[in-house]
């Protein structure tokens, strides 16, 4: 049986990758694993999400904020920074110097076995067209993963619903809606999306973002 992919979000653009809902924490994993060293005190953690600006971990050290912190992480980064955010088990470092998403996105898969490669689920913010029957909605595309995406609208299919999502730049099989939340819903695609082609995408992104 195949390991269960990692569920670790990795944030493309220059946002801190704080939890932005509260039922967040509820995602059990499986996360990366890390350590993180505060004052001295070196520790495993779970990396939640990473961005170029920060990290969220968990963890049950309990540090002040602005204390001086340093993540290792499991493709052997370590990136120094201070104590910005804190919660229930968690906590956030932002960076004192920004790191490459890029180049931490082909460590993580060059650290997999080649037959066993699976693009990491990546937050970003961008248009997403969805078609159902003769139907068109138009949301906000909130992550992507090897196999599925989560967007954001008003007005979205229902659960069971098969859809068509397009995205510029990036070819997405179609897939189900296999659950809504409020605003939310996710697609579950029906093939894996390969990270041959999500690579460049991102990297189209972050070049964009940076112009």
């Amino acid at each position: 049986m195949a390991d269960t992919p990692s569920v670790t979000t990795v944030v493309v653009g220059d946002r801190l990758p704080w939890p932005e809902d509260s039922w967040a924490a509820d995602d059990k994993g499986p996360f990366d694993s890390g350590s993180i060293t505060i004052s001295g005190s070196r520790q495993p953690c779970s990396i939640r999400k990473i961005s170029a600006l920060g990290v969220t971990v968990s963890s049950n050290l309990t540090p002040a904020l602005g204390d001086i912190a340093s993540v290792e992480l499991a493709t052997g980064q370590r990136a120094p920074g201070k104590v910005a955010w804190t919660g229930p088990n968690q906590l956030g470092v932002r960076f004192d110097d920004n790191i490459d998403v890029i180049a931490l996105l082909n460590r993580k898969l060059v650290s997999q076995a080649r037959e066993r490669r699976t693009m990491p689920r990546l937050e970003v913010r961008g248009p997403v067209h969805i078609k159902c029957g003769g139907q068109f909605w138009t949301a906000t595309l909130r992550n992507i993963s090897a196999r599925g995406l989560q967007v954001e609208a008003d007005e979205l299919p229902a659960i069971g619903a098969y859809v068509s999502p397009f995205v510029e730049g990036l070819n997405i099989p179609p897939g189900e809606v296999v659950w809504r939340r409020g605003r939310l819903a996710g697609i579950e695609t029906m093939e894996e999306l390969s990270w041959t082609s999500i690579i460049p995408w991102v990297r189209q992104m972050v070049k964009q973002a940076a112009a």
